[in-house]
């Protein structure tokens, strides 16, 4: 995976003037699609099926369907889905120094109609698109140009990353148990950590309660299983550990801004 990741970075900023499309990158049946890296070129990732997570130095961005990231030359980050299910639409774009001031941040947004038109327009597109190319290379300069313009407001779907070792191993079990109910008591005995000390071991490393972070861990979940339409609304509220369906649609409601019946809704009229 490493020779292969290695290889196409090459591919990508092999022609620093051209824009490079790339569509379907991520090998869905590897948890970790893509070790951390770097490019030349900024990077717009639209999520057409399933989620994306992508991790930097300083964050964890959560990138749902029908969404995208930018994320802006030279930012080392890795990417990676759980979802069995996932299609990204890729374009490595590049970046003059006197350019705007967005392209220097890292986003996640939704994504609007005339953006979603300009990238399924290069759906079979892969490659090096150069300025000489007069049919393809006027979109995706589109694109670029009105990224700004499409960008005022991103989405907080975002987690601080986790630099306490402990506090990582505390995170992986509550990922991996998101439909129990689970108190910070028992969770500091099962790590063997006093609860206080645990308490501030949150709002240190992450500066969030342990009630908010494993409430955001689950609501990214959920819409991960909305994504995948296999499930009813009460059979994800269960697997993201709710027994009450009003709790959970007025709790998602509050972390995500939809409904999840709004938000499932909204994702089929996009794709």
């Amino acid at each position: 995976m490493v020779n292969n990741q290695e290889k196409f970075l090459e591919l990508v900023d092999k022609n620093p003037e051209s824009i490079f499309c790339y569509h379907n990158l991520h090998n869905v049946e590897e948890q970790n699609s893509f070790s951390k890296h770097t490019h030349n070129k900024g990077q717009l990732s639209y999520v057409e099926g399933g989620t994306l997570q992508v991790e930097t130095d300083e964050k964890i961005y959560f990138v749902p369907g029908n969404h995208y990231i930018w994320i802006p030359k030279g930012v080392a980050h890795s990417i990676y889905s759980n979802s069995k299910e996932v299609l990204i639409r890729t374009l490595y774009i590049p970046i003059k120094q006197d350019e705007v001031e967005y392209y220097s941040n890292v986003g996640v947004y939704p994504a609007n109609d005339l953006l979603l038109q300009l990238l399924l327009h290069t759906k079979d597109w892969t490659g090096d698109i150069e300025e000489s190319n007069r049919k393809l290379y006027p979109i995706v300069q589109s694109i670029k140009v009105l990224l700004p313009d499409f960008s005022k407001k991103p989405i907080n779907f975002t987690i601080p990353k986790i630099q306490n070792e402990k506090l990582n191993e505390v995170s992986i079990f509550l990922n991996n148990n998101l439909d129990k109910n689970i108190m910070l008591s028992e969770l500091a005995n099962k790590f063997n950590i006093n609860e206080r000390s645990l308490h501030r071991l949150f709002k240190k490393d992450i500066n969030i309660s342990f009630i908010k972070f494993f409430t955001i861990i689950r609501m990214y979940k959920a819409i991960d299983y909305l994504s995948q339409k296999k499930y009813s609304i009460s059979e994800i509220a269960s697997k993201v550990g709710y027994s009450s369906i009003p709790t959970f649609s007025n709790t998602f409601y509050k972390v995500i801004g939809k409904r999840p019946s709004d938000y499932q809704r909204g994702a089929e009229i996009l794709k």
